[in-house]
């Protein structure tokens, strides 16, 4: 009887494209998140840049 359940749970197959899914939003949050920390550095730089320009173009 047990050994007749382990067989029909390692044939079971109804789960695998949920946790597939799973695993592919998972990547492809990690991806977006690595990317917006890029874009955020960058976009930092360049408004620092920027106020560093306006400060010295109106300094006495």
């Amino acid at each position: 009887m047990i050994t007749k359940f382990i067989k029909m749970l390692g044939n079971d197959e109804r789960g695998t494209s949920a946790v597939e899914m799973g695993l592919i939003c998972a990547l492809l949050v990690i991806a977006m998140m690595a990317g917006l920390e890029s874009f955020a550095g960058q976009s930092n730089r360049l408004w620092n840049t920027a106020s560093g320009a306006m400060a010295n173009a109106s300094g006495p």
